[in-house]
């Protein structure tokens, strides 16, 4: 009876599983995907905070910051593996620009308690090119 009831247990979670659960796309090829006809530009140590219109985080990779026809990614210089793709952002500048030395805290989104912090790398800008 006993073995029974394993075996039909067994066989429910197997049930339970999708016979063909759909791949994870792994954040480089999800950043690739977003920058797609886009052309990476010069470095730039710092960017405007009032002409960020958006921000999203790929996992222990980069965060992209959308600004109009510019997006600029940045690769944290440091604490890149705290990157969690449902993390807050929240940045604490002392000026109205968003710098390579700035640390940026990391909180949960459900719970609010904080992640991780990490230290901002340069910002690469990428445009669509013209034409």
């Amino acid at each position: 009876m006993r073995a029974t009831l394993c075996l039909i247990g067994g066989m429910l979670m197997a049930a339970a599983v999708p016979a063909h659960s759909a791949p994870r796309v792994e954040p480089e090829a999800r950043l690739a995907k977003a920058l797609a006809g886009r052309v990476a530009g010069k470095p730039v140590d710092c960017i405007q905070l009032r002409q960020i219109q958006s921000s999203e985080i790929f996992e222990r990779t980069a965060i992209l910051y959308k600004s109009g026809s510019t997006w600029y990614v940045n690769r944290p210089a440091s604490g890149a593996n705290f990157l969690n793709r449902d993390d807050v952002l929240v940045t604490d500048t002392h000026s109205s620009n968003l710098c390579s030395i700035d640390i940026v805290r990391l909180l949960d989104s459900s719970s609010h308690f904080p992640s991780g912090s990490l230290g901002l790398g340069k910002f690469v800008p990428y445009t669509k090119p013209k034409g």
